[in-house]
């Protein structure tokens, strides 16, 4: 049970932008909002935040903002549990309403403490297969790419390959599939079956380049959801928070996105016909752009055909056509696509300041 309170309360005139800062601090997904008694008003989760962040949510407005927005959501009131309630059924409990965390009331509803998932089930492997795609020539980060594949670049002192590696197997995931093409026996040697990274690797070879997607047509059959992610991607986004987010809204595939800002450099008219309507100078262009993470049901991968060039964006089309559900889930973590020489330069400057 996590009984630091100061970690896990706020009031609920603390700002969203507050929230976050606590969830970060604590790192449960959770904040209490309490009274001046400490007694619980709600909670506010990582998935909360996310959904605010979605719809445009303003960071600087109260959290109590956000109980209108779930009032027609699976669990509008926050569900707790009484401190001293056996483990057992404290599992059970979050096991079968999906929950992550559970605040710990006394008999005056007062906050005691935080019973966690993860906390009960210590040492559970997500239940994830991950696929990461290296197989891409890395022809914009040439002539670094003349001699070894992108995902072999060195980042410090391991591969961005390595620090994938390393973060999967932080989040509980055992099974790794790497796709390769260029370069392949490069990926090979260095990393092997796995077992000196503290995963089980399956190498999944295109002949020819696939795409973003059609590598998934080679994988053996398997019931677990599958974790996608591009093998140029640096990212500390919490793959926990993913899953429960993919499960919580009834997903078949989530699509990772973050927010962009662009800026329009110049003014912007607009117009109903040829009257002009208004006009608004070097305006803040927001939007949400594909993050190259995915979450996929394992039974997606009957829709992209053997063998063949098929990107993810394909796949996306095909599924919105088929009627399935597809939902997006923002990062707020750190995140940097490592497609040139810029951002790879920023990669190398980011980690060795995360490790100074």
């Amino acid at each position: 049970m996590t009984s630091d309170l100061s970690a896990l309360c706020i009031r609920p005139d603390n700002t969203l932008r507050e929230a976050i800062a606590c969830i970060d601090r604590n790192k449960q997904g959770i904040v209490l909002v309490v009274d001046e008694e400490r007694r619980l008003l709600d909670t506010i989760t990582d998935g909360d935040i996310r959904r605010a962040a979605l719809v445009g949510m303003n960071l600087d407005l109260p959290v109590h903002q956000l109980q209108s927005r779930r009032a027609n959501s699976p669990y509008p009131a926050p569900v707790t549990a009484s401190v001293g309630t056996p483990s057992a059924e404290l599992l059970r409990l979050m096991q079968e309403l999906q929950l992550r965390q559970m605040p710990l009331l006394d008999e005056n509803q007062r906050v005691i403490g935080l019973v966690t998932l993860r906390e009960l089930l210590p040492n559970d492997a997500l239940p994830l297969q991950a696929v990461i795609m290296a197989g891409g020539f890395g022809s914009r980060m040439r002539p670094l790419t003349d001699t070894i594949p992108k995902a072999m670049l060195p980042i410090g002192e391991k591969p961005l390959l390595e620090l994938v590696l390393q973060q999967l197997k932080e989040a509980g995931i055992r099974e790794v599939n790497v796709a390769t093409h260029y370069k392949e026996e490069l990926i090979r040697q260095h990393f092997g079956t796995g077992d000196d990274f503290g995963v089980d690797i399956r190498y999944v070879n295109e002949d020819q380049p696939l795409g973003t997607a059609g590598a998934l047509s080679l994988l053996a059959p398997s019931d677990k959801p599958l974790l996608v992610i591009n093998g140029d991607i640096l990212t500390h986004v919490d793959f926990h928070a993913m899953l429960h987010f993919h499960q919580e809204h009834k997903a078949d595939m989530t699509v990772a996105v973050r927010q962009q800002e662009i800026q329009v450099p110049y003014g912007v008219v607009e117009t109903d016909g040829v009257v002009i309507t208004g006009v608004e100078e070097k305006p803040l262009v927001r939007h949400f752009i594909n993050a190259g993470i995915y979450l996929l049901n394992p039974d997606l991968c009957g829709f992209i055909p053997q063998g063949q060039l098929y990107n993810m964006t394909d796949l996306i089309h095909r599924l919105l056509a088929e009627g399935r559900r597809l939902v997006s889930f923002p990062i707020r973590e750190y995140w940097l696509d490592i497609g040139h020489m810029e951002n790879y330069q920023k990669a190398i400057a980011d980690t060795k300041s995360q490790t100074d």
